[in-house]
């Protein structure tokens, strides 16, 4: 039986991290890519405790968490000689 309130929620979700996304776009880098770092590794953490044994869902959240550790280190990373 589907559950009425899952699309309102997922509603709610969107919009708060389209908001969240925005405000963390504001701030001045290194601080702007480890704040969207830190959201995408909540977004895959959430997803991989969401998947309970769905393979996609679980590749996706590995996807996501790989991301969040690329923009959370990239500001961090030695640039390279010019």
């Amino acid at each position: 039986m589907p559950d009425p309130l899952r699309p309102v929620l997922g509603f709610l979700g969107l919009l708060i991290g389209f908001g969240l996304y925005a405000l963390a776009g504001r701030l001045a880098e290194p601080w702007q890519s480890v704040t969207i770092g830190a959201l995408f590794a909540l977004l895959g953490a959430a997803a991989w405790g969401y998947a309970k044994g769905e393979r996609w869902i679980r590749v996706l959240a590995g996807a996501l968490l790989l991301y969040a550790l690329f923009r959370i280190l990239f500001p961090f990373l030695p640039r390279g000689m010019s």
